[in-house]
């Protein structure tokens, strides 16, 4: 299935990304702006998640919309970046009508980048509601950087340094779909000790090295690697598209989507991850056909697959003593 022209989120029609990094604290806040209201859900799959409004995304509760999406570092400290994007969203008159008060409907997930070296020293408040301001301020239309960078800043895996991945699609139908994720997995992106990923099967092109699989996947390869506990971990973000879809359609979405998380990372959804994954619709192309979201829930499995290899493909070590390295430093050559 081709990706549409970006290959990132941003190919979907009705929203903007924006960034606030700070590579001496090892940490960084990652937005999803929609330029409207957009329907959403969302699940949360791991063990030990952290997040700000999530409850609100099942179908059975009251609000159907979000203004914005919000993605950090920083573990339970981080969920202050939401507040930061509150502010700007009321800055310019957006939220959910209470009387005569606008509020700002920001669900966040954070993933745990505390223990990765970083200057976590940062006095009586975290710095990350600024951070979440600056990543509002950032948003935009077109490229944004994968890697590290964002909520992937501080972003690890078991065996390799994580970061920001985005991938996108379009249907038979015509309809995009596109996924970003933070990349800090408990468990392994790629297969072994080698410079194979398990997204392989779903790569287009070469967008995370055109390597495709190993000739054979020993049960060594199979074995599980995770991360020590003092690296406890999370892989969140969030899939859209511009389907007109329900509530209860994109809670669908966000699940079948986790197939996706699960063919990426081995193991995933452990007692130590807090794997969340979030669902919108722009509601920019009414469906074809009911089969349309069959497609969509398939393609979700793909996006968010391929966004996760793209983010430790993507990815660069931090520049501090024993950093875990990043995939380009062990397979490809300087210069290349």
């Amino acid at each position: 299935m081709p990706h549409a022209p970006l290959n990132l989120l941003t190919d979907v029609a009705g929203l903007s990304v924006g960034h606030a990094t700070d590579i001496a604290l090892g940490s960084g806040v990652t937005v999803i702006l929609f330029d409207e209201p957009a329907v959403a859900s969302g699940t949360v799959l791991g063990g030990a998640p952290g997040g700000r409004d999530t409850a609100l995304l099942d179908p059975s509760m009251t609000v159907q919309t979000v203004d914005a999406f919000v993605l950090s570092g920083g573990s339970a400290f981080g969920l202050d970046a939401a507040g930061g994007v509150q502010s700007g969203l009321r800055a310019i008159g957006r939220g959910f009508p209470v009387g005569p008060v606008n509020v700002p409907i920001v669900p966040q997930a954070i993933l745990m980048d505390l223990l990765n070296g970083g200057n976590k020293d940062w006095g009586l408040h975290s710095p990350y509601q600024d951070m979440g301001y600056a990543a509002f301020l950032a948003c935009a239309t077109g490229p944004f950087d994968l890697g590290t960078v964002g909520a992937g800043t501080g972003a690890t895996t078991a065996n390799l340094k994580g970061g920001i991945g985005s991938a996108s699609a379009v249907s038979s139908t015509g309809h995009t779909i596109g996924a970003l994720v933070a990349v800090n997995a408990m468990g392994s992106v790629t297969i072994g000790d080698g410079p194979h990923f398990w997204a392989a099967a779903f790569e287009e092109g070469d967008e995370f090295g055109g390597l495709g699989l190993p000739a054979k996947v020993s049960a060594a390869d199979r074995a599980m690697t995770i991360k020590g506990l003092r690296l406890t971990a999370t892989t969140i973000g969030a899939v859209v598209t511009d389907a007109r879809l329900a509530k209860a359609d994109l809670h669908r979405l966000s699940i079948t989507a986790h197939d996706g998380l699960a063919r990426a990372v081995l193991p995933a959804h452990l007692p130590l991850d807090g794997d969340t994954l979030f669902t919108a619709s722009t509601g920019k192309r009414d469906l074809v056909s009911p089969a349309d979201l069959l497609e969509l829930c398939h393609l979700a499995t793909l996006v968010t697959a391929r966004a996760i290899a793209r983010g430790v493909h993507a990815a660069t070590a931090l520049p501090y003593p024993d950093a875990q390295p990043a995939w380009r430093d062990r397979w490809v050559l300087p210069g290349a």
